[in-house]
C-alpha cells in the first residue's frame, strides 16, 4: 500500500466517529487506532501475529505514562456516543467547575439510537472533562474526574 493511500486513510480515521480501521490487501494488511496506539503494516501471515511497523510507515508516538487523576472517576457504562447536552444548543448537563450530585445527569450516551442518561455516581466539583461531544467512547472509558 502506498503512503499516499495510507495517509488518506488516516485521516478519514481521525475525521470520523469510528476509533480502529483494519484492511487487508494482497500486498499486506493495515489497522490504524484512533487514540495514539499505533499505526501498523505488516505482510500477509498464516498465523496471527502482532503487526510490526513497516521502515517509513508513519506511526503514531508511544502512550504517554499518565499518573493517575485525583479524585473519582465517572466512567461510560456502555459503547456509544458521549454527548454533553440534551439537544444541540442545550445548556451542557455539567461543566467544570460544577458542583454534582450522586443521581444527578452528567451527560448522554447514545447507543443504538437511544439516548440514556448518564448519572454521577457520586457527588462532587467536576475538575475535568475527559471527553468531546460527540466522541466515540467505549465501555468502562473515564467520562469526568469529580474532586
Amino acid at each position: 500500500m502506498d503512503l499516499r493511500k495510507l495517509k488518506t486513510l488516516i485521516d478519514l480515521v481521525s475525521e470520523s466517529n469510528i476509533s480502529e480501521l483494519e484492511i487487508t490487501e494482497a500486498e499486506g494488511k493495515v489497522r490504524i487506532v484512533k487514540g495514539g496506539i499505533a499505526v501498523a503494516m505488516a505482510a500477509p501471515a498464516p498465523v496471527a501475529a502482532v503487526a510490526a511497523p513497516v521502515a517509513g510507515a508513519p506511526v503514531a508516538p508511544a502512550p504517554a505514562v499518565v499518573a493517575e487523576p485525583a479524585g473519582k472517576v465517572i466512567k461510560s457504562p456502555m459503547v456509544g456516543t458521549y454527548y454533553r447536552a440534551a439537544s444541540p444548543g442545550a445548556k451542557p448537563f455539567a461543566e467544570v467547575g460544577d458542583s454534582i450530585k450522586e443521581g444527578q445527569a452528567v451527560c448522554i450516551i447514545e447507543a443504538m439510537k437511544i439516548m440514556n442518561e448518564i448519572e454521577a455516581d457520586c457527588s462532587g466539583k467536576i475538575v475535568q472533562i475527559l471527553c468531546e461531544n460527540g466522541q466515540a467512547v467505549e465501555f468502562g472509558q473515564p467520562l469526568f474526574i469529580v474532586e
